[in-house]
């Protein structure tokens, strides 16, 4: 098959450690052929859309891992698959990007994950489908609903809807002598919607990314630890990763998000779970895959291509 992964750029990657980067070397495995362009290399042009792609191919040199063919214009369609894998944050271009894929689908572009859903998804929102499964949530940018909010559940934490990474996120109690200022900076002085939630005291077992992959999920979720003196548990904010077997509560959620998702378009949805509570629904470049395999031995990986050229099969 011929591949097309939009990415950030090559020289960025983390490879011990990017999600992309597992799913391009297990693609070359296979023998598909790998071409790579960013973001800024979609355009629509005389009716159709295309990108700038170059040729990859992997050195046995640690750096540099790659090697790239000049770049040419291709059709969308004329891939097999385009995956998008472009980090967030999920801002306008992003917006754009997602436009100009679905254009890309209506030509015949297979795209994952579909553009119309990744847009219709926002990542803290999506959860409000599901309220059966959430903490005490709510979505508001009035700030005197959020001081009833926290009267009712003493330890709350507020999160805007476009963070990524657990940036702005804040963890607030009823007497804390800063919740003036925090809700009006996160807030932005009731200029911008966020998201109160419960404090869900789990959170120092872990914050658990269970990966969805077309519809099925992985028997693994790595659960990222908060460092000694933080409440969130990503990553990016010096979070330890730990791989554990799902829980019957996080199979109770899979099982059921899993093939609605899968039916919207989205292969590839990284859930988050806290506790029995799930808090966020990823869509946009779900990772975990290396630490996961790295730990249990179970190749996500793998389970993505299968899932991938199932799909394309099936076209």
């Amino acid at each position: 098959m011929k591949l097309a992964f939009i990415t950030d750029p090559l020289e960025s990657f983390k490879v011990y450690k990017d999600s992309t980067y597992a799913m391009m070397r297990e693609a070359a495995r296979r023998g598909h052929e790998l071409y790579v362009m960013g973001q800024e290399d979609l355009l629509w042009r005389a009716g159709a859309v295309s990108g700038l792609a170059q040729r990859l191919h992997f050195t046995p040199d640690a750096q540099p891992w790659y090697r790239l063919q000049a770049a040419g214009t291709v059709a969308l369609k004329d891939f097999d698959a385009v995956l998008m894998r472009k980090d967030p944050p999920f801002d306008m271009e992003y917006v754009y990007s997602t436009y100009l894929l679905e254009l890309a689908q209506n030509e015949g572009a297979r795209v994952y994950n579909d553009p119309r859903a990744v847009r219709d998804s926002n990542e803290k929102l999506a959860i409000a489908r599901y309220p059966q499964f959430t903490p005490e949530t709510l979505v508001t940018r009035n700030a005197p609903l959020i001081h009833e909010f926290l009267a009712a559940h003493d330890d709350i934490i507020l999160k805007p809807l476009d963070g990524m990474g657990g940036t702005s996120v804040f963890r607030v109690h009823r007497k804390d002598p800063n919740l003036n200022v925090i809700v009006e900076t996160v807030t932005h002085y009731g200029r911008r919607t966020i998201m109160a939630q419960r404090y869900v005291p789990q959170i120092s077992d872990g914050d658990k990314r269970v990966l969805l992959i077309g519809g099925k999920a992985v028997p693994f979720a790595l659960a990222r630890i908060p460092k000694p003196g933080e409440t969130r548990g990503n990553l990016a904010a010096g979070g330890t990763g730990v791989a554990r077997e799902l829980t019957p509560r996080d199979r109770e959620i899979a099982e059921t998000l899993g093939p609605q998702l899968n039916a919207r378009g989205l292969m590839l949805v990284g859930l988050d779970i806290i506790g029995d509570y799930l808090t966020e629904i990823n869509v946009t470049s779900p990772t975990c895959f290396q630490e996961i395999t790295e730990q249990t031995g179970f190749n996500v990986a793998a389970m993505m291509l299968d899932a991938l050229e199932h799909a394309i099969e099936r076209r």
